[in-house]
C-alpha cells in the first residue's frame, strides 16, 4: 500500500479496511474502482452506494498534495460505467496559483482521461467553491449532476449553480465527455504520438485551441493530459494539469518525470508552452518537447 494511504486507512471500519487490504495493496493503485470492486465493498460493508462514497472520501483526500495550503479536499466521481474516480487537490510549490487543480476536478478529469463517458454524481468532503461549480456545468450531464456532501441530502447542481451560464448559452454542442478527434495525424515516436492523441480528444471549442500533454516516467510509463476548456475561461483545465493528476493518482511523484511532450496548433489563439514549460520546470523536469500541430 502507498504510504499516503496509511492514516486514511487506519481510520476506516474494520469490515472496509478487510476488503479494501488486496485493493490498495499496489504501490500503484490506480485511485479507481471498478463496478465489480464497488459491488464488493457494497457486499462486504453492508452500506449503500452514497453511504460508501462518503466512507471512501478520506483516501480520496490523500491523493491531494497541498504544500501551499496544507487543506486536503477529497471528491469521488462516479462514472456512469458503474466505474468510480478518486480526486484530491493539487498544488505547486514554485508555480502559480493559477495552476492548481481543485478536487473536483482532478476527480472528473481523471475520468475523462480513462476514458469515462458521463457522470452520475460528485462526492466530496467540503462544498465545491464557485470555480468547480462552474467547471462541471461544462460536463454532458449538465445541471443535472448530482453533488453528495456529508451531512446534507443530495443536491443537483442546478441546485448549487442557479441562473448558470455555460456551453449552451454560447451554443456548443460538444461538451466534456462527449467523444471528440480534431483529427491531427499521429505520427512520431511514443511520447509524441501520445500528447498528438491527447490533442485531438481536448475539449476546446471557444479558443479553438487543442492541445495535449504526455509525461513519460523513468520507468517507462506514460501519463497524458488534454486540455478541458471552460465557457467561463477561467476554471479551464491545462493538459499539463491533467497529465500531472493522473500521475500523482497513480501513485508516482515529479522526480518519477524524465520527459515531456506537447502538442498544440502552430497557429493558437493561445498557447499552452509558457506556463507548462514554467510549471514543469518548477517541478525538476527540463526535458520539454514542443510539436506543433497543423
Amino acid at each position: 500500500m502507498h504510504s499516503r494511504f496509511h492514516a486514511a486507512f487506519a481510520s476506516l471500519a474494520a469490515d472496509l479496511q478487510s476488503a479494501l487490504a488486496p485493493v490498495l495493496a499496489d504501490e500503484h493503485f490506480p485511485a479507481l474502482l471498478t463496478a465489480e470492486q464497488v459491488a464488493m465493498l457494497k457486499n462486504a460493508t453492508r452500506l449503500d452506494e452514497d453511504a460508501l462514497a462518503f466512507a471512501l472520501l478520506p483516501l480520496a483526500a490523500a491523493c491531494a498534495r497541498t504544500p501551499v495550503s496544507h487543506f486536503n479536499v477529497g471528491a469521488i466521481a462516479r462514472g456512469v460505467s458503474g466505474t468510480w474516480y478518486f480526486g484530491g487537490n493539487m498544488e505547486f510549490i514554485g508555480a502559480t496559483m493559477q495552476q492548481t487543480v481543485h478536487a473536483e476536478q482532478s476527480a472528473i478529469s481523471h475520468a475523462w482521461l480513462r476514458g469515462e463517458k458521463s457522470l452520475a454524481s460528485v462526492t466530496v468532503n467540503y462544498t465545491p467553491c464557485g470555480h468547480c461549480r462552474q467547471f462541471m456545468n461544462e460536463l454532458n450531464s449538465g445541471l443535472s449532476l448530482r453533488i453528495n456532501l456529508p451531512g446534507r441530502d443530495p443536491h443537483t447542481l442546478a441546485d448549487y449553480l442557479p441562473d448558470a451560464f455555460g456551453p449552451k448559452d454560447l451554443e456548443i454542442k460538444t461538451l466534456l465527455m462527449d467523444e471528440e478527434n480534431h483529427g491531427f495525424a499521429v505520427t512520431g515516436d511514443a511520447l509524441t504520438q501520445a500528447a498528438i492523441t491527447a490533442a485531438n480528444q481536448s475539449h476546446a471549442p471557444y479558443s479553438q485551441a487543442p492541445a495535449g500533454l504526455a509525461l513519460e516516467c523513468r520507468d517507462g510509463t506514460v501519463f497524458s493530459g488534454r486540455y478541458a476548456e471552460n465557457a467561463a475561461f477561467n476554471p479551464s483545465l491545462p493538459p499539463l494539469q491533467g497529465a500531472l493528476n493522473l500521475l500523482s493518482l497513480n501513485g508516482y511523484d515529479y522526480p518519477d518525470i524524465q520527459r515531456a511532450v506537447l502538442a498544440e496548433k502552430a497557429d493558437a489563439t493561445l498557447t499552452q508552452w509558457d506556463a507548462t514549460a514554467a510549471t514543469l520546470k518548477a517541478l525538476g523536469c527540463q526535458n520539454i518537447d514542443r510539436v506543433l500541430l497543423a
